[in-house]
């Protein structure tokens, strides 16, 4: 089950990573758009306003069709074969689900509660989903129906039909059978959806009443739920869905950016639903105070080798908001200090949204500076500039704080391990060894309480694969992992993450040691059951890809 939720979560994060880039076009765009940053140049019918608006209408993109995005990366994660038709069927069975909707309420939907004749928008509870006016039921709509599609696809794909049927095959048939499913869900849905949407808006109400207590508590349960791979469940209701905002967080914030940089009224009182994306200041400020506090209390002997594994990793964080490596090596040799760092994480939080500083801050600062710093610095960057010290007073508080608790408790955090190589971890590694200390088993070769340094390292997050060794190279690491797996006739799926490729094997038996993964160019490896995940790095897509090609799929 919770192989399923993680695999769920992975393909919950899939839209997301196209944020990045659509943030920072869509930053671009409302700034150099904005009359009142810009000047007269930015005026509308100048040339510049024209050339800038086409530019800004293809950044809207990703955030105007996020349930489309979602509808088609769900069978990414959990399609077990041909994931490419599953999203072509997912697609499809999607938008005829909203065509039934449309019709439905076409026809009844006064008796149902519902104008169809209304503007779409919060209100109305309406939206417009690939063109088709329909009830707006955000990212769980989207996903409930995918997953009823990847569902029917994982059984009837592969079914068997007389040959003289055989052009209903595969795809055709999976979509034959989502059709007429498709009709009592809209029904359903038409039904069901206007009530819910009822509740919905008297949450927000709830949400919005907590004001910083609420931004409080978000910050520290989304930190708190990442050593069990649960926090997309936590925030993406809030960022990509309708729970506290119509179109979620971020698409709302990409949206309000021009009347935003138009107006001085503050951000706290202008967007206040958007306070709950402060998830990110503890990557930018309080990971370096980590980094450092890991640094002062490594053995003077050690230092050198530390730094050189800090560094990048410490940039990653505040970049990109990517916390992985340095997260979860506190986490695997020092669990309380998880536990601190999920407290202080909040109170940065906290004292964020008190001094008015009010965004989508949710990850590294490319993120901010595309959806916050260049589009508001005009009208805001006052507002922003407080962030400034209050970020460098955590990064000091961090810095104290974990000093003290290495020190007082003898945490034996990178640098001051008794024997054995400095070493970062990874998350794999982290469950790994809880997974050994239940079982009361080893892991590897190695004991259910490994001691740092028995494990894979994790520095920027390359891989020997991916030091600009090229194709080939990555091509041969995949070739070598495969074999590591038990060969091609013993892999039943293959799911890339952010920094993991997550396969399901059919005799875990032929599956190699962690050891010999780590010879093979990845940082590591860990069995669970038919689980297995491998560690490979940031270069995670492009191995999979050829493993994937390798497999034939």
């Amino acid at each position: 089950m919770m192989r399923q939720v993680q695999r769920l979560g992975g393909a919950l994060y899939a839209p997301a990573m196209l944020f990045a880039f659509a943030g920072v076009v869509v930053g671009l765009g409302t700034l150099f758009t904005t009359e009142a940053v810009m000047g007269p140049v930015a005026a509308e019918g100048t040339a510049w306003h024209d050339a800038w608006s086409v530019v800004l209408s293809g950044g809207w993109t990703v955030f105007n069709q996020l349930p489309l995005l979602f509808a088609v990366a769900l069978p990414i994660g959990l399609a077990r074969k041909q994931q490419g038709r599953c999203c072509m069927e997912a697609l499809v069975s999607y938008l005829t689900f909203n065509y039934f909707v449309n019709a439905i309420l076409s026809a009844w939907g006064p008796a149902l509660g519902v104008d169809l004749s209304a503007e779409v928008g919060n209100a109305s509870g309406l939206a417009l989903v690939g063109g088709i006016k329909t009830l707006d039921m955000g990212m769980v709509g989207a996903l409930a129906i995918s997953a009823v599609v990847v569902w029917l696809h994982n059984r009837l794909f592969d079914t068997e039909l007389p040959e003289w049927l055989g052009v209903f095959s595969g795809s055709t048939f999976v979509y034959m059978v989502s059709f007429a499913a498709m009709l009592p869900c809209a029904a359903l849905a038409a039904v069901v959806w206007p009530r819910v949407q009822v509740a919905m808006l008297a949450l927000q109400g709830v949400i919005a009443g907590a004001g910083t207590l609420g931004v409080t508590a978000f910050v520290f349960l989304e930190r708190a739920l990442i050593p069990f791979g649960l926090h997309h469940l936590l925030y993406a209701p809030f960022y990509y869905d309708n729970a506290v905002v119509a179109g979620g967080i971020y698409s709302a914030w990409a949206r309000a950016l021009p009347q935003l940089a138009a107006t001085s009224a503050p951000l706290k009182e202008a967007a206040p639903w958007a306070a709950l994306t402060a998830t990110g200041w503890s990557k930018v400020f309080g990971i370096p105070g980590v980094a450092a506090a890991f640094y002062v209390t490594a053995a003077p002997a050690r230092r050198k080798r530390l730094l050189s594994l800090l560094v990048p990793v410490t940039l990653t964080s505040v970049l990109c908001g990517v916390t992985e490596p340095i997260e979860f090596t506190f986490l695997f040799v020092a669990p309380p200090l998880f536990l601190v760092h999920a407290a202080l994480a909040a109170l940065l939080a906290t004292c964020m949204n008190l001094v008015g500083v009010v965004g989508v801050f949710s990850g590294g600062l490319i993120e901010m500076a595309s959806f916050d710093l260049v589009p508001l610095a005009g009208s805001h960057g006052l507002e922003y500039l407080r962030a400034i010290p209050v970020g460098l007073a955590f990064t000091a508080i961090y810095f104290v704080v974990f000093r003290f608790l290495i020190l007082r408790f003898d945490f034996k955090t990178p640098g001051r391990e008794a024997a054995g190589e400095t070493t970062l971890y990874s998350k794999a590694q982290y469950r790994a060894a809880r997974a050994a200390a239940r079982a009361h088993a080893s892991l590897g070769g190695t004991g259910a309480t490994a001691a740092p340094g028995e494990a894979g390292v994790v520095g920027s997050g390359a891989t020997a694969a991916s030091d600009g060794e090229g194709a080939d190279a990555r091509t041969e690491q995949a070739r070598r992992i495969l074999e590591l797996l038990g060969g091609r006739d013993n892999v039943v799926d293959v799911l890339s993450c952010v920094t993991r490729l997550r396969v399901t094997v059919r005799d875990p038996a032929l599956v190699a040691d962690d050891a010999a993964f780590r010879e093979a160019g990845a940082m590591g490896a860990v069995k669970r059951g038919d689980a297995v995940q491998v560690v490979v790095g940031l270069s995670v897509a492009q191995v999979g890809e050829r493993l994937e090609g390798l497999l034939g799929r």
